[in-house]
């Protein structure tokens, strides 16, 4: 384990130090008076001390939060876990919205679907906006992707990773969250990265599918009816339309996170495909390694387009985006809802703050991003 020091999630034994120094520090006191507000602060510590691993902080902390976060945000939370086993563990890979609360919610509904443990989560260090965000998802349960490294150290980084992974499945008997991209799909059209699958088989041992198989794939789809941060996407698509050179500050990721964990969300759905590895055990023996990534990276994609929770939303903006209403002859949506969705969309675009707004191509952006996943369905209905 002392291999994996710097980028493993906490153990039993960091526990404590990890939490004096979360407890001593001022803005993570704001934080828990935010999230936990009316409960003294020397309260939640003595309850925090008391928790021996990252499960028990999960099941004593996040648990509650996140129910509170969906009474105050959302609708309902529902996941669909029927096509594996809660006795497995799976390496799940998914579409990503929210840089927080995809992980989050994945785990409150491995609890609640009978999994004696959650996730461990990938989270890229480009997050760690203060010293004590890091401490506090190591607490959670999350290992560290490096990024920004130079090309060796970042392919040694990358070796270290699948490693861990591959250690945490098989010898710490856990399960792992990782999106099928690095960094959300900001347009909604959601495609696994060639990159992250040559990643995960750089560990393990064996052949590239051995490899894959030994962390037990299971693609899911997250479905939110409304992204809490779809206004904050188009706002970017525009910075990096005006300025090449654009590029996001850390202090826009914790405005990301914050909007995430604080924004409307409606109804939330979360669907688990089969494990793949019946998919790789088919795959012949003479597929070319020039391929084999790109095969197995449709088939995930397949998999988790299929398996979408599609709304209103998506449907009126697919119609939109075609200049048709099929969809609303086809029964998917009445007028009404459209117009809802409109008056939403202009609420959305007031919300941006910029100096030269171009209304018209933020809304494209915003009805692009709700029309993907709907797209990406039709066009992959047949698995």
């Amino acid at each position: 384990m002392s291999d994996f020091d710097d980028i493993r999630a906490f153990d039993a034994e960091d526990l404590p130090e990890a939490y004096e120094r979360l407890i001593s520090d001022d803005e993570f006191r704001k934080v828990v008076a935010y999230a936990i507000p009316g409960v003294p602060f020397e309260a939640v510590a003595a309850k925090l001390k008391q928790c021996r691993t990252g499960l028990e902080f999960q099941k004593t902390f996040c648990y509650q939060l996140l129910e509170r976060v969906m009474a105050q945000t959302g609708k309902c939370l529902t996941g669909d876990f029927s096509e594996v086993d809660n006795k497995r563990r799976y390496t799940f890979i998914s579409n990503h919205r929210d840089i927080v609360l995809d992980s989050a919610f994945l785990d409150k509904l491995l609890i609640d679907a009978g999994f004696s443990t959650t996730c461990e989560i990938a989270i890229g260090d480009n997050l760690f906006a203060r010293p004590w965000i890091k401490d506090l998802v190591r607490v959670n349960k999350a290992f560290i992707v490096q990024r920004s490294l130079p090309p060796r150290q970042m392919l040694l980084a990358s070796k270290k990773l699948s490693e861990y992974m591959h250690h945490v499945i098989n010898d710490k008997n856990d399960n792992i969250w990782i999106a099928q991209r690095e960094g959300r799909a900001k347009d909604g059209n959601d495609r696994t990265q060639e990159a992250v699958l040559k990643m995960m088989a750089m560990g393990g041992t064996g052949s590239i599918v051995e490899k894959l198989k030994q962390l037990h794939i299971a693609p899911l789809a997250i479905s939110y009816e409304y992204d809490a941060c779809d206004f904050l996407k188009a706002k970017e698509f525009q910075q990096k339309r005006d300025n090449p050179e654009w590029k996001k500050s850390k202090q826009d990721d914790v405005t990301s996170m914050v909007t995430g964990f604080t924004g409307y969300k409606g109804d939330i759905y979360y669907k688990v495909a089969p494990c793949i590895d019946t998919f790789l055990d088919q795959l012949p023996a003479d597929t070319p390694k020039t391929k084999i990534f790109d095969i197995i990276a449709h088939f995930i994609d397949k998999q988790i387009h299929a398996r979408y929770h599609l709304f209103a939303n998506n449907y009126i903006a697919l119609d939109i985006k075609n200049g048709d209403d099929k969809q609303f002859q086809a029964g998917k949506y009445t007028q009404e809802q459209k117009q809802q969705f409109l008056e939403y969309l202009q609420k959305r675009i007031d919300k941006i703050d910029l100096q030269n707004k171009d209304e018209e191509f933020l809304k494209e952006r915003m009805i692009t991003m709700y029309a993907n996943p709907a797209r990406n369905q039709l066009a992959d209905f047949s698995i």
